[in-house]
């Protein structure tokens, strides 16, 4: 009675476990953490979405059982965006299903299409859904790394592709691809869905495109589905969220649109395990989807301006990071001076010497190490706060790194 699950036992130990146990003591202590360390949209939701929802759940007949795979209405309005957006004509009834966010989606198609043991390609550094909801479901993970020194190269990345399913047995099932990526902010263009579609029809591999972070970019080109390409409706389902789109975080609405058979598989395990968000979510996720895109762009707007913040204030402080092309986060190397001890032991000093919550880029895969994530969900006051902090910390390197090899901080 003393062992741990069967389940439980395949997860590794959560790495963001620490830190957030750092957090908790130094608010404990008093200690204000200017905390870039979670992926929480801080920004109010849109008034008309509120007041929809507000309007919606004072009819009583919205406080039943809702629909599995989501209301009609809804279905019809993730369709129109697809339409409006990326030209993709979807079929509400049997293309379209609404999840409890992307993330409960992505984990339960992995229920769904994996068999105890079949092997599954994923990208590493990775949002942790991406590999360990197929591990959840009984899946062998392959990892494929994502970057080469921080960066996206489509021609190596479908070259590792290729030698992962060349040195798979058995053969892969399916692949799991995110642009832009949670954490390292790369895009992608249709050229490579292009190519990568091809490679998933030579293999027989099912595509999961996670399409979290399709409003949050900053250059002149919007990231585009992976179902604008020809035949990807063949292979591919896609995978979507309000959450950072419209501000909706804790709403919890998302959408899988795509493979009828996917979809179909999805819908038949979710009917089992629940009735679906709250009805008024729905009708107020629908009057987003259908609404204004003046607050999308907001939103954005601010996302940008706060990542403008962020690069110039850290390079100031000493701590050159790339600029991300998209989503909320900016992916940064670990400062040289701190190299040696790693993503998780620079993370734990930035929050003991300055106040600052990072997440350390070992806790999306191996191949994260060297790289810490932030979160954009800080303002700009804030965000300058933090440069200050880190300037000392890198001003104080050799000191703190003493100390710490010491024993003499901990």
């Amino acid at each position: 009675m003393t062992e741990d699950f069967y389940r439980i036992k395949r997860l590794p130990p959560y790495v963001f476990a620490e830190v957030n146990r750092l957090k908790a003591a130094q608010r404990a202590a008093g200690v204000d953490i200017i905390d870039f360390g979670m992926g929480n949209p801080d920004m109010d939701t849109p008034p008309h979405i509120v007041q929809k929802l507000i309007e919606t759940v004072q009819k009583p007949r919205t406080h039943r059982y809702s629909a599995s795979r989501g209301i009609p209405g809804l279905r019809r309005a993730q369709a129109g965006y697809y339409a409006r957006r990326f030209g993709v004509t979807l079929n509400a009834e049997t293309e379209v299903i609404a999840t409890l966010g992307s993330k409960e989606g992505l984990a339960n198609l992995a229920m769904a299409i994996t068999a105890p043991g079949d092997v599954m390609l994923v990208p590493n550094p990775s949002y942790p859904i991406h590999p360990y909801g197929f591990m959840i479901a009984g899946g062998t993970l392959r990892h494929v790394p994502a970057q080469v020194n921080g960066r996206f190269d489509p021609e190596d990345y479908l070259r590792a592709l290729d030698r992962a399913v060349a040195h798979s047995v058995p053969k892969p099932v399916a692949l799991v691809v995110n642009f832009p990526s949670n954490p390292t902010a790369q895009v992608c263009d249709l050229a490579f869905y292009g190519e990568l579609i091809k490679f998933a029809k030579k293999h027989h591999l099912w595509v999961l495109s996670d399409l979290a972070y399709a409003e949050i970019y900053f250059d002149d080109t919007p990231p585009p589905s992976i179902l604008q390409i020809e035949g990807a409706r063949d292979v591919a389902v896609e995978f979507t969220s309000l959450s950072k789109t419209y501000s909706m975080p804790g709403w919890r609405m998302g959408f899988a649109v795509g493979n009828e058979r996917l979809i179909g598989a999805l819908t038949r395990i979710k009917s089992y395990l629940d009735y679906g968000a709250f009805t008024p979510v729905q009708v107020a996720a629908a009057a987003a989807l259908n609404g204004p895109d003046d607050c999308i762009d907001e939103i954005r707007a601010t996302y940008k301006v706060r990542r403008d913040v962020l690069i110039d204030a850290m390079g100031r402080a000493g701590w050159d990071i790339p600029p991300p092309p998209a989503t909320m986060f900016a992916w940064a190397p670990v400062p040289a001076a701190f190299a040696e001890i790693g993503s998780m032991g620079f993370s734990k000093i930035l929050l003991a010497e300055a106040g600052v919550a990072v997440a350390p880029g070992i806790g999306f895969g191996e191949y994260g190490e060297g790289y810490v994530r932030l979160g954009l969900v800080e303002n700009e006051h804030r965000i300058r706060q933090a440069a200050r902090g880190v300037r000392k910390v890198l001003q104080n390197a050799p000191a703190l790194l003493a100390a710490y090899a010491n024993g003499q901080k901990d």
